[in-house]
This record gives C-alpha cells, sequence and structure tokens, in this order.
C-alpha cells in the first residue's frame, strides 16, 4: 500500500474547497484549483475533462507533481484509483463535501463511467 500524505495535509485538504495541483516532474505547468476529496485518510481527485495536456493527461504521462494547500507545498505521485468501493466512496465525499446548488452538476457528473475511469489518488513521492 502507498504511504499516506501527513495528517496535517490531509485535514486542510478536507477542509478546504479547491486544492492547488501542479501536474508533472519540472513541468510547465501551473498549479490550477481542483475538486479533491478525502476517503479514509487518503486524498483523491477527479478529473471533469480529459483534455490533452490537462492536469490528468499530464499525470498519466508523468506521476510525479507538486499539491498546494494554502502556503504548504508537496509533492506527490499521482496514482490511478481502481476499487469499485473506493470509487463509490468518493463520489460519497464529493456529494458531502460539494453541496450546493450550483455544484450538483459536478457532482452527478463525476459518477459518470468516464469521470469515475479519471480518480487519482495522491501520496508522497
Amino acid at each position: 500500500m502507498a504511504r499516506r500524505l501527513p495528517a496535517a495535509v490531509v485535514g486542510a485538504i478536507d477542509r478546504s474547497k479547491i486544492l492547488g495541483v501542479r501536474a508533472g516532474d519540472g513541468s510547465d505547468h501551473r498549479f490550477i484549483g481542483i475538486w479533491a476529496v478525502v476517503v479514509n485518510g487518503r486524498v483523491f481527485a477527479r478529473s471533469w475533462t480529459r483534455k490533452p495536456g490537462g492536469w490528468y493527461g499530464t499525470f498519466l504521462d508523468d506521476p510525479l507533481g507538486t499539491i498546494q494547500v494554502g502556503q504548504r507545498r508537496v509533492r506527490i505521485r499521482a496514482v490511478r484509483a481502481r476499487g469499485e468501493r473506493v470509487r463509490d466512496a468518493i463520489e460519497r465525499a464529493y456529494a458531502n463535501k460539494y453541496p450546493t446548488p450550483g455544484s450538483a452538476k459536478f457532482v452527478r457528473g463525476f459518477r459518470t463511467a468516464r469521470r469515475r475511469e479519471t480518480t487519482i489518488e495522491f501520496v508522497p513521492r
């Protein structure tokens, strides 16, 4: 099993609505804001789009990157999450963390098969 991010970092991600992520080690990517959720002390995210050159595609090519929580930056490795039970738990976590009417479209959209396939876990390098 992969190591886990420090509890303080996981707690900060759980409390924040947006996680800064930079995909690729030494890439030209800038930090962008994504929705991330915590399930059983593990940090996950899904991509809304699968654009070439986007954060998800870049992680598939180069799994190393950095996340930013507040002022803290943490070097991470992106690992594809595969289990159906964990994917179901991630969907529940999205629904609980983003309950507003404006978020509903995205919470529903993250349940589609093509977006379930983009589930990434962030673990320390």
